[in-house]
């Protein structure tokens, strides 16, 4: 069996890393400016703190449902967050 590359540490391009970027700070700004937390924002969504800060960081994906669980707990529309 070969080994299994963790997924934070799997190189993306350069898009799509600038692209992750560039969502997790959305997400950070819109949540920072309602004056939640990490973990609120996480319950909300039905996600963990850990997932969140990570989404936030730039350094995972995040599927299509996450973000529009995420969009919605926020009162926001999935394209205010991609909106880059």
């Amino acid at each position: 069996m070969g080994h299994v590359i963790p997924l934070l540490r799997q190189k993306c391009p350069s898009i799509v890393c600038r692209f992750r970027r560039l969502l997790g700070a959305a997400i950070r700004r819109e949540r920072e400016r309602q004056g939640l937390s990490q973990r609120k924002l996480a319950l909300m969504a039905g996600s963990n703190q850990t997932h969140i800060w990570h989404i936030e960081d730039g350094s995972v994906s995040i599927g299509l449902d996450l973000l529009c669980r995420i969009a919605d707990s926020l009162g926001v529309k999935v394209a205010d967050l991609i909106d880059f």
